[in-house]
């Protein structure tokens, strides 16, 4: 049994990890408390789910496995965009934590066949990585600010 490189056991733990943090940061927390936004400006937990999302579908690409969502369709939770604008084209807190669950597992699908990482994929893959990391602790915070216990103990 060939083992994989451990450039892939290392995204595998992160994928796994962020997921982790992810689904216990957003448990509990219903579409409304999603769609507040903290003092009136800063990014929802919607959007910040929801931009995790519409992230990790170029990680699914750079590895050769379809996105989940059409791009055009979810710009709206785009780098750059500014959440409060788009506030009624935000799409339920459900939806969004199904659409993460479905990317979670093509992500561990495909990790689990992989024995190397292209070297060109490498930076990419680890930015984009990091940026996961970035916004699970966000969801941490906001999970506080809306008032409820901390999730990670």
């Amino acid at each position: 049994m060939k083992t994989h490189a451990n450039d892939i056991e290392i995204i595998k733990n992160q994928v796994a990890s962020t997921y982790y943090v992810i689904t216990a940061n957003t448990e509990g927390i219903t579409h409304a408390e999603s769609m507040i936004f903290p003092n009136g400006e800063a990014n929802c937990m919607n959007w910040i789910l929801g931009h995790l999302i519409y992230i990790r579908n170029p990680l699914l690409n750079i590895l050769g496995e379809e996105s989940v969502w059409d791009r055009e369709k979810f710009s709206f939770y785009n780098r750059g965009e500014i959440a409060l604008d788009h506030k009624d084209k935000l799409i339920s807190f459900e939806d969004l934590k199904a659409y993460l669950k479905q990317s979670q597992d093509k992500l561990e699908a495909k990790l689990n066949t992989l024995e190397s990482f292209e070297p060109e994929m490498i930076k990419d893959i680890s930015t984009l990585s990091l940026h996961e990391i970035y916004h699970s602790g966000q969801l941490g915070y906001l999970r506080r600010i809306l008032g409820k216990p901390g999730a990670i103990k």
